[in-house]
């Protein structure tokens, strides 16, 4: 007999729908114990472990040897004055920069630095002195300073030149802007001959422009080249604001190199055409068509303009033209707008040099362009407003 009975067999279950379950679980577990913090790393109180950096860049390594040669021949200059006010008369502070001359304790810096100062403290490679104006030269914007006490040790700066710069070239700056003393600040020569009108109303010519930060207090201080040689004396800044605006300016090298030496020697800062004044802002006419130039009223014996046959002007007590000379408007083809101007453009020129003279001869009926060759020279005393 057959049968059709089949037996039951019970069938498995999918593990699926636990698994699922667990990694829910899972999450949600980790999610709170994540917001409270269980997992997060735990600050270790060991000092970080260094990463050495390698060599300098070769132009950093250049800037670090430039400090190391030169900052000890920078100095920091401090300075007290009495001013006059309103309330009486009250002692001013003034700060400013210098530099290192030579090993006899000459120092260098900006005549508006140290004018007017009664006294004068320099700090140098770590030393305080007390130093004495010795001569000043304000057209040029240059001062010498003797220190008091002994000098023997101080570093001279290294001169360069200022003939062969560049537009684009490195330029280095150590001062002390704000009194924040040993400052170093970098950048490039933005331009060069340019002139700007000083605060004490000097026109200075052949400056050199720069992009360096300069500030309040790096007056007077050495500008460098990337060898470390000094290129000017950083002087003056044009700020609407009174800070650094990127427009730096410094008397170029080959001046100071030329002034200072007749500073310490007490010698004329300027050679001289030989010519007078007793008018020094005299204009003349429109009408005439020539209302700028310098007027000469004496034209001194034993000088180069004399013996170039330069005619002075001849005017009466009243200020009337009693006689037309001649009317220097250019030397060497640089404009002389007035005779207050004719020290700053002979300022670069040496006893013994020639210049293109030209002048305006034959006022007021028939005006008409000369060149005189002039030789200049110097005397060992001024002898009142003469250039």
């Amino acid at each position: 007999m057959s049968s059709n009975y089949t037996p039951f067999t019970p069938q498995k279950q999918s593990p699926m729908p636990l698994l699922f379950a667990g990694a829910a679980f899972a999450l949600a577990s980790y999610l709170v114990l994540d917001r409270t913090g269980v997992f997060d790393p735990t600050p270790s109180t060991l000092p970080r472990a260094v990463t050495p950096r390698g060599e300098l860049a070769p132009y950093e390594q250049s800037f670090v040897e430039v400090f190391q040669k030169t900052s000890a021949s920078v100095a920091h200059i401090s300075t007290s004055s009495l001013v006059r006010t309103d309330y009486g008369v009250t002692k001013r502070q003034g700060s400013g920069s210098g530099f290192v001359w030579d090993d006899a304790g000459t120092i260098v810096t900006n005549d508006h630095v140290v004018s007017g100062a009664r006294e004068v403290m320099v700090t140098v490679a770590g030393h305080n002195y007390l130093a004495d104006v010795l001569n000043t030269s304000p057209s040029h914007d240059l001062a010498i300073l003797k220190l008091r006490g002994q000098t023997a040790d101080l570093k001279p700066i290294t001169i360069g030149t200022s003939e062969d710069l560049q537009v684009g070239q490195t330029t280095i700056a150590i001062g002390n802007p704000f009194g924040f003393d040993q400052t170093m600040t970098t950048g490039i020569v933005s331009a060069l001959n340019r002139t700007l009108k000083s605060k004490e109303g000097n026109m200075m010519r052949g400056l050199v422009q720069v992009d360096a930060a300069i500030n309040p207090g790096n007056s007077g201080g050495p500008l460098l080249d990337s060898a470390g040689r000094l290129i000017g004396v950083t002087t003056a800044i044009y700020s609407p604001s009174g800070a650094n605006t990127g427009l730096g300016f410094a008397v170029p090298v080959d001046v100071v190199n030329l002034i200072v030496p007749r500073l310490i020697a007490g010698k004329p800062t300027t050679a001289l055409l030989g010519v007078q004044t007793e008018y020094e802002r005299m204009t003349l006419e429109p009408s005439l068509g020539y209302r700028s130039g310098a007027i000469v009223t004496q034209v001194v014996e034993g000088y180069g303009a004399r013996a170039a046959g330069l005619r002075p002007f001849k005017i009466a007590n009243d200020r009337s033209i009693r006689e037309y000379g001649d009317v220097i408007v250019a030397i060497d083809g640089q404009p002389v707008r007035s005779f207050s101007e004719l020290p700053l453009v002979l300022s670069s020129r040496n006893s013994g040099d020639m210049v293109k003279v030209t002048a305006i001869r034959g006022l007021p009926d028939n005006p008409r362009p000369i060149t005189l060759n002039i030789e200049l020279r110097t005397k060992d005393e001024k002898l009142g407003t003469d250039m």
